[in-house]
């Protein structure tokens, strides 16, 4: 992260939803590249170029269980007259030495097993009668039951061109080619690819860890009793979520009582496992709203370049914001709203786009789309306010979902975009195209 503070423009300064933006992805800078295993890089962004160091497959192999064997052995071969092949062995996957199939032998041969020298081509064990003498056979028997099978000879009733069932190497890969590009999110494909080319190791941007809390004296923990005037603590499991789905390692505090100084405990307590920190309550203008008092003094007073503004918005919901760096690692910290739906809807905006750039990737937003709305009656939004409203958007068109109320958790889990209303629109009406953000 850069050391440099937010902005400030004075109290009275209304941000638009961009600068807010704009200031945090300025401040925020991609976490250090570390070389990780395999399956701990996983949701990682890596850094650097792979280069496949020998080719896949390695080597020539079978895709079929049957009969290696010479083209010119099964030419004509048919039902009524049966191409018979004397049967000199077994070839196994991960078997080191070979038998040579020479004219008029077949070598048994399993899938994944290396095309033995000699041999032009493999005939499936369908198109043979397995060794039996007993014609067409539906699959081979197992060695331990039946070693006898891999001697004698085989009845081959159909012809195989050259190199038929046959991987040739190279064919997925080739020594030298770019196997992934930096930059490449490394999910369960790109891990098998790093696996088949023999990289133990890669090199990649972490995944950054987050720190989510809630705050509230009236805020209990869901399966306890609710006591008068307590409400369960949904934020701090919505936003641990939303981290986790935006690929940061997510730890989740449960929610703080209105102390000014327990709450500044809590959070130097939490910076030595956060890149992040995200708050949710407290960033208002009440008596009670404790966040802004506490990260005022939270981590190094001294420390150049630290330090938590507080802002308001030209949004709805979400108009008071919090935004700086706390601690001497100048850790960032975004302070959200406290009502759900502010507090969703601010994440999204604001927060899943900072997570993205410490991890390092290119295009940090949600995707965005052009949709009719469709609705009862025109959509009324304030005058010098962007309005984000839940909606169900399908196959080109958006429905509003629930009230504009921040409050309405309901309505948010039944939402799959967000409708954006701009600021000089007071008034939509039915069948007006609008921008949407696509939230899944």
């Amino acid at each position: 992260m850069s050391s440099a503070v937010p902005r400030t423009t004075g109290q009275d300064h209304l941000w638009s939803v961009d600068e807010h933006l704009e200031d945090i992805l300025a401040t925020v800078r991609p976490l250090e590249p570390i070389e990780l295993q395999l399956l701990d890089a996983q949701g990682c962004v890596l850094v650097e170029d792979v280069t496949v160091p020998v080719s896949l497959p390695p080597f020539d192999n079978s895709s079929m269980d049957g009969y290696a064997v010479r083209v010119a052995d099964v030419a004509g071969a048919s039902e009524e007259f049966p191409a018979v092949l004397d049967v000199v062995g077994d070839v196994a996957a991960g078997q080191s030495e070979l038998l040579h199939v020479g004219p008029g032998q077949a070598a048994r041969i399993m899938t994944g097993a290396p095309l033995p020298p000699g041999a032009e081509t493999v005939v499936p064990v369908e198109w043979t009668d397995g060794g039996l003498g007993e014609g067409p056979v539906t699959g081979m028997r197992a060695r331990a039951l039946a070693p006898e099978g891999a001697e004698g000879h085989v009845h081959v009733y159909r012809p195989a061109e050259a190199r038929a069932h046959v991987r040739a190497t190279g064919s997925d890969v080739k020594a030298g080619d770019r196997a992934l590009d930096a930059g490449t999110v490394l999910g369960p494909p790109q891990i098998a690819l790093l696996a088949a080319i023999g990289r133990g190791t890669v090199r990649v941007r972490p995944r950054p860890r987050v720190v989510v809390m809630s705050t509230g004296s009236e805020l209990v923990q869901p399966d306890e009793d609710l006591g008068s005037g307590q409400i369960y603590d949904s934020n701090s499991f919505a936003l641990t979520a939303a981290a986790r789905d935006a690929g940061a390692i997510a730890y989740r505090v449960g929610a703080v009582a209105d102390d000014a100084e327990t709450l500044r405990d809590t959070i130097e307590d939490q910076l030595v496992r956060a890149d992040l920190m995200v708050t949710t309550g407290g960033v208002s203008v009440g008596a009670y709203d404790v966040v802004k008092e506490a990260l005022s003094h939270v981590g190094d007073e001294d420390e150049a370049g630290s330090g938590v503004e507080f802002r308001k918005l030209a949004m709805q919901p979400g108009k008071p914001q919090g935004f700086g760096s706390i601690g001497p690692d100048h850790t960032p910290l975004l302070a959200l709203p406290g009502n759900p739906v502010s507090s969703y809807v601010s994440f999204e905006l604001f927060v899943r786009p900072a997570i993205r750039t410490l991890m390092g990737l290119a295009d940090v937003h949600r995707p965005r789309t052009r949709a009719k709305l469709t609705a009862g009656k025109a959509l009324t939004s304030p005058k010098g306010r962007r309005q984000f409203l839940r909606g169900a958007y399908a196959d080109g068109a958006v429905t509003p979902v629930g009230g504009a109320g921040s409050h309405l958790v309901a309505a948010l889990a039944h939402a799959n975009a967000l409708i954006v209303v701009p600021e000089d629109v007071e008034s939509v009406e039915p069948g007006t195209e609008v921008e949407v953000v696509l939230l899944g």
